[in-house]
Order: C-alpha cells, then structure tokens, then sequence
C-alpha cells in the first residue's frame, strides 16, 4: 500500500506543509523537525513522489521527443542519440509519436506542457511554429530535430535535404538515367518537399532530363508498395528508368512492387532506384538499396546539446542552427549502366 504525506505528517506529529518544507526546503526547517519527519518516513516505508516535487519546483528531469514516424528506423536511431546524450545529463526521455498528424503532434504537445518537461525536441509536421512560440513562453524550450527553421527564433538540427535530394538525383544523371520519378510526400512535410526541390535543381540543370512527382500519403513502406505498383507500366513502356524514393521505407516498397510484379521489373537493369536516410533494412532489401546518408545518431545527440544550452542563451541572440551534410551510399540498386537491358 502507498504511504502518503498526510500519513507520515501524522506520525511525525506535524503538518503536511512541513512534511513539504523538509522534502524541499529543508533549510528552512529546524533540524529537530527535520529528525522527526525523517524517522517517520522510514517507519512508513514512505517514497517520495520526485515528479510531483519537480513540477511543484517548477522543474523537470525529463525531455519529450515527438518524431513524425516512430515506425521508420531513421527516428529510432535518432532517439537513440537523443537518449544516450541525456542520460549523461540525468535526464530521462519520453518518445511521442505524432504519425505525420498535425492533430496528434498538438494533442502531444499539449500534454508534455501540462507535464512541464525541462524541454521539447520535435521533429514537425508542418511550418506552423505558433504553438512551439507558446511553450517557449511558458518556459520550455524546442528544438526542431531533422528540420531547419526558416526562423532564427528556435534552434535546429538538420541535414541539408536540398543537398540530399541533388545528391541522389545526380547519380542517378550520372549513370546514364535521366527519366526519373520523385516518390514521397505529403509535400507539406519539409524534409520531403526539400529534397523534392534539390531533385528538380539537379534535374533542371542537366539537358533532355525530367523529373514526374509520384505523391504519396504518407512515407511508408504501404505508401511504397503502392507507387511501386503504379510505376510498374511507366518503366516497361520507357517514361522512367530513375527512382529516387523520399525515404528509404518508400523505397524497399517501391523496389518489392517492381520486382513481384505480374511483368516484374528488373532493378536496376530497367530501373534505377535510390532512397534516403541510410537504415539498415535498405542494405539488406532484396536488392540492396542505394541511399542518401543521415548522421542519425549525431542528430539526435545534437538536438540534446542545443536544448542545453538554450538555458544559457542571450534572449537578444540567435538560435544556433545546426545544418548536417548528406553521404551518397551506392549500392546495387543504382549500379550497372543503361544500356544492360536487353
């Protein structure tokens, strides 16, 4: 049975405000008091609630963290770097999951504010920062994680996607591949429309290429199986022979549609295909998948220093922004040349 304050202030034969004031003000209690309090907490076996002490302080020892899509391993690592750089803090971390929902990324936020976490690192659904400048008003500080801002008021971590998506786009330009397809979206998601963007850069400089926009709901692996079926009859008929997927779920989605399809598609002799952030399930698809590389565990660690030293921050100076190069990792998705089909 839980022993509660009102029980240890009775054996003391005090007030549960001072029962309070010697868990957390104990300076201003008589040291005679003090004994008293003590011996009845270890009668009673009583354990004192350190969240509802932190709260009434006003402080915390615990972060949030709300990922777009705690099913994409990209995030796992990345709350892996959170978590390892916190707890060298002390600080635990609670992982919320807003699955690419503006509604569900608000109902988290709501509930770490009335927790009153020591801080929040999100990585954002959309634009929209006006209710991360409300937190911040109230005390907690954000980090955008896997995101820039286009404002200079909160911090960031991110890898330059514009660089990423150019990145993925030029090899596949430079393997002799210029009918590409872009699949990914929502295109209200910034990682995604920012590596779109630096797929059309490479593509508009480079003659006689184009790029076809295959929209998806959300970056799953579903979401690939999906636009891999639809781009099945775009490559037997010629109009793409380039596949760079927003995400790397997308694209063992993608390559697993064309490859079991009723007329299966070769990869890459008939297509060539690149995803992106690097996990570990795309180097093992049937095909091993070529990828645009994130430093996830990096990301996340540096999220957890930009937080600490938010505290510390003049309220005149600029949010750091943090901004992570892309690695192009090839493999034998987007290996081989053109002209190896029959």
């Amino acid at each position: 049975m839980t022993v509660s304050v009102k029980e240890v202030a009775a054996r003391a034969g005090v007030s549960v405000g001072t029962v309070s004031n010697v868990l957390n003000r104990p300076d201003s209690v008589r040291q005679s008091t003090i004994d008293k309090v003590q011996a009845a907490i270890e009668e009673l076996g009583y354990v004192p609630n350190d969240a509802a002490r932190q709260l009434r302080a006003g402080r915390s020892q615990t972060l949030a963290l709300v990922v777009l899509d705690v099913g994409n391993p990209f995030f796992t690592d990345v709350a892996r770097g959170v978590e390892k750089r916190a707890a060298r803090e002390g600080l635990t971390v609670l992982l919320a999951n807003s699955d690419e929902s503006g509604e569900r990324e608000a109902s988290h936020l709501a509930v770490f504010e009335r927790q009153r976490v020591a801080g929040v690192l999100l990585s954002p659904v959309d634009d929209d920062h006006t209710r991360l400048g409300e937190l911040r008003e109230r005390g907690i500080p954000v980090v955008l994680v896997d995101r820039g801002a286009d404002q200079s008021e909160f911090p960031s971590v991110s890898v330059d996607d514009v660089a990423g998506g150019a990145l993925a786009a030029q090899h596949l330009l430079d393997s002799g591949r210029t009918k590409l397809a872009f699949v990914g979206g929502p295109l209200r998601i910034g990682q995604v429309s920012d590596r779109y963007e630096g797929a059309k850069h490479a593509i508009a400089a480079h003659d006689g290429a184009s790029l076809r926009l295959v929209g998806t709901d959300q970056m799953t692996l579903e979401e690939g199986l999906r636009a891999g079926a639809a781009l099945v009859a775009l490559v037997h008929e010629g109009t793409i022979d380039g596949v760079i997927c927003a995400n790397d779920l997308l694209a063992i989605g993608v390559e697993r549609a064309l490859l079991f399809a009723t007329e299966p598609v070769r990869v890459p002799e008939d297509v060539a295909l690149v995803g992106y952030d690097d996990i570990s399930f795309a180097a093992t698809a049937a095909v091993p998948i070529s990828s645009i590389r994130q430093p996830r565990d990096l990301i996340g660690a540096t999220a957890v220093e930009l937080l600490l030293d938010e505290g510390s921050r003049p309220a005149d100076a600029p949010a750091r922004q943090v901004v992570l190069a892309p690695d192009l990792v090839v493999r034998a998705s987007s290996a081989g040349v053109v002209d190896a089909a029959p």
